[in-house]
């Protein structure tokens, strides 16, 4: 999924001012996602979920060989197809993968799921190392090439594997989606999905066209994006045990909120390094604590509806960069800071309205999961 933003600089948008074309590039994702997402529950669920990890990961190695023949042959409108396939397999991964984990879910719904998404935030980091590493001396077909590879692997080794096909159970009930409570988390993650990857989706050609930097430093500069985040979610799976969560949320969005200022008001190398560190560390712990406080609030839901969450969540995080092109078309690129800034105080907004629905829905702090609240 963040494959995008590193290619962008390789598709050399870095020397045109197409932003309304990258944009819809991510669209075009997003569209995949949610189609993809609504064929599995509708047609697909029969067929088990070994069945459709392993069509996922046939659809995204198509995907992938499909950018590649487009990128060798310099075609922005052949590149659709491709995306669409790359965002559909991760709707239906992320469908698929969240059933599995339900015997998981139940014992610690909070932690489980947060490992997840390290594991997600170590596949980014990965892909922009990759990018960077391959930038100078292989053409962008060849590293599209290399992602297909394990996507590939990861079919055969589904088809051929002697685990259970169990069928996937009905999507979540759009009953539990009637509680104010779980609405306001999905918006949380919807716009805090959409901080993060607005930044990760716009850095490499924001730091190119507004600092001059090279394609390679400005790829190792989101890889040091994505080292920060991860790394500040291994931290904060330990501190939100000892420390106040609330102390812990204010620090991360005043962080946050901090990194997006700087990095839109830098005029060099230092300021945009500073920004970054304080943008990922921002962002890192806002995750954590929306996951263990859904496990605590709602203990009874399934993992189908986190799945659901997490959907909302993937959703706002393609639809954001879409958006930023909008703001980088009408003033300019330094205006893709903009969205985070606003972001970021939709989080804070929400999150006071997360704790006066828990005030009124009578919860104790203990079973909220809000120590320090």
């Amino acid at each position: 999924m963040s494959f995008l933003g590193a290619t962008l600089p390789a598709w050399r948008y870095h020397l045109e001012a197409s932003f309304s074309e990258a944009g819809n590039y991510f669209l075009v994702m997003a569209v995949g996602f949610v189609l993809s997402i609504f064929a599995v529950h509708t047609l697909l669920a029969p067929r088990g979920s070994r069945f459709l990890l392993s069509l996922g990961s046939v659809i995204s190695s198509v995907g992938f060989i499909s950018l590649a023949v487009a990128s060798w042959l310099e075609l922005p409108m052949a590149r659709l197809p491709g995306l669409f396939l790359a965002g559909s397999s991760a709707g239906m991964w992320s469908t698929v993968m969240f059933q599995s984990i339900t015997p998981a879910y139940r014992r610690n719904a909070g932690t489980r799921t947060n490992r997840a998404g390290m594991l997600f935030g170590a596949g980014c980091l990965l892909t922009a190392l990759l990018t960077a590493g391959m930038y100078s001396g292989f053409p962008v077909a060849s590293e599209l090439g290399v992602l297909a590879i394990p996507a590939g692997l990861a079919a055969v080794w589904f088809a051929r594997s002697e685990a259970g096909n169990p069928r996937l159970k009905a999507l979540w009930a759009w009953g539990d989606f009637q509680n104010p409570g779980v609405v306001l988390c999905g918006l949380l993650l919807f716009f805090q999905f959409g901080n993060e990857w607005s930044i990760a989706g716009w850095l490499p050609l924001f730091l190119i066209r507004r600092l001059g930097m090279s394609p390679r430093t400005s790829l190792l500069m989101l890889a040091l994006y994505w080292t920060v985040l991860l790394a500040g979610r291994l931290v904060s799976q330990w501190v939100i045990a000892r420390a106040s969560r609330m102390a812990l949320l204010a620090g991360s969005l005043v962080s946050a909120l901090l990194g997006t200022v700087v990095l839109a008001s830098t005029n060099n190398a230092f300021g945009a390094v500073m920004g970054v560190v304080f943008a990922g560390a921002g962002f890192a712990p806002v995750f954590p604590l929306v996951a263990r406080k859904i496990g605590h609030r709602f203990p009874e839901y399934q993992a189908s509806v986190f799945s659901g969450l997490f959907s909302i969540a993937m959703l706002g995080g393609l639809l954001a960069p879409w958006t930023a092109s909008f703001f980088a078309s009408g003033w300019g690129i330094e205006a893709v800071m903009l969205l985070p800034m606003l972001g970021v105080c939709a989080v804070f907004v929400l999150t006071l309205l997360i704790m006066l629905e828990a005030k009124l829905s009578g919860v104790p702090a203990g079973s909220s999961g809000t120590q320090g609240s």
